[in-house]
């Protein structure tokens, strides 16, 4: 296999931020998270960053075709010439057929998509435990707490849950990802491209999952 690019799949708190820069490191890929380019883009004051920064002014969502065109100046960069590694887009299906189309004017295919699959109740779990303290610092009241209950355990500052972090939001984005970016598990199963792991599992485990499966695609494409 010349290249391998794959996709990342699953719902918010799955665990693909963690899944994907081990896999980036392990394999020599580009590690590509939508949010984090669009940001850099903005911030260097590039051509496509001046464009995005204006509908961001505004309110408004960068449209697909933009953030389309953010990837694929990534992908043309040096490091990811022996493949990359997508997070957060597509997040439906038309975006997936941009991106299909895109990545084809480049002459690249998706190898394969990964998706983390976690039940909604312990997505909820997961992150409404999370509290912040006002440094940044991240603990979970189940799997990382604070020495003393309430608070960080370096200046002793209160800890809060983010908005983000209350059920019924997570719950809300949630219903967003199901109907708007689930679709996507048929469309890529459909092509035979999907690959399913337990992100109930430790992050070891589907770790060690996910590496074995990327050599099996490598192998297939070998032979």
């Amino acid at each position: 296999m010349a290249e391998l690019n794959l996709i990342l799949l699953g719902p918010p708190g799955a665990g693909k931020g963690t899944q994907g820069e081990r896999l980036a490191s392990d394999q020599s890929l580009a590690y590509i998270v939508t949010g984090d380019i669009l940001r850099a883009a903005v911030r260097e004051g590039s051509d496509l960053g001046l464009k995005a920064k204006g509908f961001m002014d505004a309110g408004e969502l960068v449209p697909d075709e933009l953030v389309i065109d953010l990837i694929l100046e990534r992908v043309r960069r040096d490091d990811a010439a022996d493949g990359f590694v997508l997070d957060g887009f597509p997040r439906n299906i038309a975006q997936g057929e941009a991106l299909d189309a895109a990545l084809a004017e480049l002459g690249r295919d998706l190898n394969g998509v990964l998706l983390i699959d976690v039940a909604d109740e312990e997505i909820v779990r997961r992150l409404s435990g999370r509290r912040v303290s006002a440094s940044g610092r991240i603990y979970h009241l189940e799997f990382s707490p604070p020495q003393v209950e309430g608070k960080d355990d370096v200046d002793g500052s209160p800890l809060i849950q983010r908005d983000d972090d209350q059920p019924d939001t997570i719950r809300k984005r949630l219903g967003v990802y199901h109907e708007q970016t689930e679709p996507l598990v048929e469309y890529y199963e459909s092509r035979g491209l999907l690959r399913r792991f337990d992100g109930t599992a430790s992050v070891e485990e589907v770790e060690g999952h996910i590496r074995k499966t990327v050599s099996t695609l490598r192998l297939e494409d070998s032979i």
